[in-house]
């Protein structure tokens, strides 16, 4: 049973390597992975990796997997600035402080 969850989880927790470089095209992505390529896809404009990122997972999945990384990056920043969530996120919409 172990093995199976194992083999099953392994392409969602392994790194691609060099020798596996053929095989990317045909790997399934998770959706925290979409998220990320979307996210600084359209950070630097760049169309056809959001157009990519779009097609390894459903469009519900890419929203959530969008929104925990908003989630994540909102919390980094906080402490990192020493400052609440909500302030940061503030900020960042460029909307005054609450």
């Amino acid at each position: 049973m172990f093995d199976r969850l194992r083999k099953s989880l392994s392409g969602f927790l392994s790194s691609a390597r060099p020798d596996e470089a053929a095989h990317e095209a045909k790997r399934t992505h998770n959706l925290f992975e979409a998220a990320a390529t979307y996210v600084s896809a359209c950070a630097e404009d760049d169309q056809d990796r959001i157009d990519e990122a779009t097609t390894w997972v459903s469009p519900e999945a890419l929203s959530f997997g969008v929104s925990e990384l908003a989630c994540r990056a909102v919390i980094a920043l906080a402490r990192e600035r020493d400052q609440s969530p909500q302030t940061v996120a503030r900020s960042l919409l460029g909307l005054p402080a609450a």
